[in-house]
């Protein structure tokens, strides 16, 4: 049993940069099974075939970031800056996001077994709403989602700069301080006149 786990890991951590780098398309069961040092029947027995694979790498990074960064909808700048750093730490969940968006689910969501998940964030800001911490004028779903995108600013799926964790702490901090302000007062509640 333990063998079994060894080489399941093995195969998810060869499989997530290999989809990383190449996407789903891209990527070659040859490459990942010799990275792994698994045979291709092995990845078979275990995942099914390639799209299978896929969908388990992506489901464990996902449910990492989940795990990584519980979200507290009475503090949406705090959410939003460890967003900022899970990214840094784990770039590969973008790059697989992108992939995934660009060669399998162009609309909709994209994290599919995850809906409990996100029902609880969307009853989060809905409290957080009514309790007076986030503007009552958008849509939970909307916050999750702009809260989410504006995390991803710097990520590796950016439309404009795509940082890593290697860059100058300054750099990051200032970042972070921009995401937490932006993000505070996009979701402020209004204060009365």
């Amino acid at each position: 049993m333990k063998d079994a786990q060894a080489t399941r890991r093995r195969l998810l951590e060869a499989a997530t940069a290999e989809f990383a780098a190449y996407g789903i398309a891209g990527a070659r069961v040859d490459r990942i099974s010799a990275n792994a040092k698994v045979n291709k029947a092995q990845l078979y027995a275990y995942f099914g075939d390639k799209d299978g694979l896929f969908d388990a790498v992506f489901k464990q990074h996902a449910e990492a970031i989940v795990d990584t960064v519980p979200l507290d909808a009475t503090d949406l700048p705090g959410y939003a800056v460890a967003l900022y750093d899970a990214c840094l730490t784990r770039p590969e969940l973008a790059r697989l996001a992108t992939w995934a968006r660009l060669e399998r689910l162009p609309r909709g969501p994209l994290a599919t077994g995850m809906d409990e998940q996100h029902a609880r964030k969307l009853r989060a800001v809905s409290d957080a709403q009514r309790d007076g911490h986030v503007d009552p004028s958008f849509d939970p779903a909307d916050v999750l989602a702009l809260v989410g995108t504006m995390a991803l600013t710097w990520s590796p799926a950016s439309l404009f700069d795509a940082v890593t964790e290697d860059d100058p702490e300054a750099d990051h901090a200032r970042r972070r301080a921009a995401l937490a302000e932006a993000v505070r007062r996009a979701f402020a509640p209004a204060t009365g006149a």
